[in-house]
Formats: C-alpha cells, sequence, structure tokens
C-alpha cells in the first residue's frame, strides 16, 4: 500500500466528531442530491420523450410516406402496395416493420349531435400492438379476409361525447366530389391514449372502407407507415428511407408531423441541461468546500509530512484520495436512491398527471444504463477538476509555521 492511501483512509476516521469529519458527511449528502436530481430529470425527460413517440407513433409512425400530389392527410393521392419502393424500405437497416394505411375525412352524426372524424383504414399487416394495449373496453375489429368488416375502434373521448358503447352503431358521412357517402360501423372496442387531439377524432376500421369510398383499386392505399426499431435512431434511418423514393413520392417523420408536441420536449430539454449544470455546481461546491477544511484543519499534518521528506505532489494525491472516496460514496448513495424512486415510479404510478394537459395520467420513467454511467462519470470527473483548486494551496505552506504542539 503506497503512504499515500495508507494516511488518506486514517484521516477523518468513523466516530470522530471534528468539524471536518461532519462537513464530509454533508458533501456526501449534497453530492448523493444531487445525483439524485440530475438522473431523475434525466429518465423523466426520456420517458416523456419516449411514451409521447410511442403515443403518436400508434396512431400514424415514425415515418410516413405519401404520394408527392398529396394535398393534405384527409386529401390523400393513392400509391400502389405493389411498388419497388416497399421492398426497398424493409430492407432499410432500422426499420422494423412497414405497414399501409389510409385516412379519411368525414362526420359522425347521433341524434343530438355532430362530431368531426378522421376514419383510419388499415389492413391485417397493421401493427396492432399500440391499440391493444390502449383498450378499455371490449376488442380490435376483426378483419375478414374476403369482404370488408364495418367494424370499428372509436376513443373514450369520443365515445363519452357521442354516448357510444360497445355494440353501438356510427353513423358516419364522408363528402365524395359534390355528394356523400354514408356508413354504418360498429363499435367492437373503446380505447384511450391520453393525446386529447388524437382521441377526439380518430375511429380505426378496415382500409377497404376507405378504398370503396375513395374508388381505388385493392392495391391502392393512402400511403406506407414506417416503424423503427429504435426512435432515437430517427435521424439517422430517415434519410436511407428518403433514398428509397423515387420522385413523386415524399416522407414526413413523426416529428415535423407534431412540431408542437415535439418543440415542447425540445423545450424540456433545455431545462433539463440547466438543472444539470446547477447540480453539477452543487456538487464541485460542497466537495471543494469540505476539502478546503479538511487542508486547513490538518495544516500541522502538513508541516510534518514536509519535514518528513513528503513532496507536495504527493501530499495532493493524500488529499485527493480522500475527496475522491467522499465523492463516490455520494454517488454510490444517490444511484441507489434515484434507481430505487424510478423503480418505484415505473411500476406503481405513484405520481400521477392531467392527462389533458400532459397526455399521459403518470410520470412516465425510462430506465436506461448508461444513463446512470454518464451522470455518475461525468459527475465524478467535474468534482476531481473542482478538487485542483484547493489542492493548489498546500504547496503554500510552510512546515515552520505549520508545526504546532497540541495541548
Amino acid at each position: 500500500m503506497r503512504y499515500e492511501t495508507f494516511i488518506a483512509s486514517r484521516f477523518l476516521p468513523r466516530g470522530r466528531t471534528r468539524f471536518a469529519g461532519n462537513l464530509a458527511g454533508i458533501a456526501s449528502a449534497s453530492i448523493a442530491l444531487g445525483v439524485i436530481v440530475m438522473l431523475m430529470a434525466v429518465c423523466i425527460l426520456r420517458g416523456f420523450q419516449g411514451a409521447i413517440a410511442d403515443k403518436v407513433a400508434g396512431f400514424g409512425s415514425h415515418i410516413v410516406v405519401r404520394s408527392y400530389a398529396t394535398g393534405s392527410a384527409l386529401d390523400a393521392y393513392p400509391v400502389s402496395t405493389q411498388r419497388p419502393e416497399v421492398e426497398r424500405i424493409r430492407n432499410v437497416s432500422g426499420v422494423r416493420h412497414l405497414q399501409f394505411f389510409a385516412n379519411k375525412g368525414g362526420m359522425v352524426k347521433t341524434n343530438d349531435q355532430i362530431h368531426g372524424i378522421i376514419f383510419k383504414g388499415v389492413d391485417s399487416g397493421f401493427d396492432t400492438t399500440f391499440f391493444a394495449s390502449c383498450l378499455t373496453k371490449g376488442r380490435l375489429f376483426r378483419l375478414a379476409d374476403s369482404t370488408a368488416t364495418n367494424e370499428v375502434i372509436i376513443s373514450q373521448v369520443m365515445a363519452r361525447k357521442l354516448h357510444f358503447s360497445i355494440g353501438d352503431k356510427v353513423r358516419t358521412y364522408f363528402w365524395q366530389g359534390n355528394t356523400y357517402r354514408a356508413r354504418a360501423f360498429v363499435v367492437a372496442g373503446i380505447y384511450n391514449t391520453d393525446l386529447t387531439e388524437f382521441d377526439e377524432h380518430y375511429i380505426i376500421g378496415d382500409l377497404r372502407q376507405v378504398q370503396r369510398l375513395n374508388g381505388w383499386q385493392s392495391d391502392q392505399v393512402g400511403g406506407y407507415e414506417v416503424l423503427l426499431k429504435n426512435y432515437n435512431n430517427i435521424d439517422i434511418v430517415a434519410p436511407r428511407v428518403l433514398e428509397c423514393l423515387s420522385l413523386d413520392l415524399t416522407q414526413q417523420t413523426i416529428s415535423e408531423a407534431n412540431p408542437a408536441l415535439f418543440s415542447w420536449l425540445d423545450l424540456l430539454n433545455s431545462n433539463i441541461v440547466l438543472i444539470i449544470v446547477l447540480m453539477a455546481l452543487v456538487c464541485s461546491v460542497a466537495i471543494v468546500s469540505s476539502l478546503l477544511i479538511m487542508i486547513f484543519e490538518k495544516t500541522s499534518t502538513i508541516g510534518i509530512l514536509k519535514t518528513l521528506g513528503a513532496t507536495n505532489a504527493g501530499i495532493r494525491r493524500i488529499f485527493l484520495t480522500k475527496a475522491t472516496s467522499i465523492v463516490l460514496r455520494g454517488l454510490v448513495a444517490g444511484n441507489i436512491v434515484a434507481l430505487a424512486l424510478c423503480v418505484i415510479q415505473k411500476t406503481l404510478n405513484i405520481v400521477t398527471l392531467d392527462s389533458e394537459i400532459y397526455s399521459m395520467s403518470a410520470v412516465p420513467i425510462d430506465i436506461n444504463p448508461f444513463t446512470f454511467i454518464i451522470i455518475s462519470i461525468g459527475t465524478l470527473a467535474i468534482c476531481l477538476v473542482a478538487l485542483l483548486l484547493p489542492t493548489s494551496y498546500i504547496s503554500r505552506i510552510e512546515p515552520a509555521q505549520s508545526i504546532r504542539v497540541e495541548n
């Protein structure tokens, strides 16, 4: 064992009540608290981003490919499912699934109300995982092989507003040119995603219903929906998908289609950066204060060590070793507490939210090991850099002036 490590281990032993010892405990607690705040802030932000992206992608996808001639999402120009782009997109690295869809704008009429809707038609290749997880009543509609089904699923918001329940008929009207076409659907299930903007308008049903309303062929759809393996890689995968498209096709990413939601998430990013900077400063000030008091209290010891031949660099290593152990205790405690809080919230959803404001009923948590590792290493590095300032004071201590006889 090097002498620096041995001497550092003898500083501030357990059971001591001296001021520096108490301050070291406060420093560890401050670092732990700072780490908890940083980890929770990042985990919550990542949870919000993931939850919003998953919900919006559930209604659409991460990337939507449409005809360049399409005026709007409700005025679609058909594209064929037999185009070579379909297989090229499916083979792009990072793409998990490709599915076909078509939207049709219309309205629902009851005895006393009229409500605007977007009928989203899907086929048997549609990934129903999201809507299956959001069902509150009933079941998903069943797609027959030969004929179009009239079963649909509607949102809980729409069901409450228009007084629909499972098995009720939904009378809908769709404009087609200068006239309209009426359709009667049956409610098979009711879903709730807490995305009010979408829940108020979307009805999900059979793609063949939209094809018949528009007079399309069986291979004509409104576009392709591309789901990614990892949403965080969208900036990498989207250009690859774009390279697969002909000039008459265009794409739109989930953030481009929903700028308000993702602008809000970007604003949260700036807040998280501010929190991390402030907590890093708190951790630095706490450990620097602790080390300075420790150096002042051990001035006589420093003088004796210099008299015995210890170098300034060796004495610095003694105090850096002790300060590092204080930081590490705070980091370990902070990581354990933060992980426990994240697991509790993710499992029990103790902290709830107003779903009409935040688009979710509970605070979402994303537990990523890399988040814990990066913040811990970053905090340790910042604290060690900050410790260089107080340890520079050691070189100014003169042995003749520092050695005192203690009574």
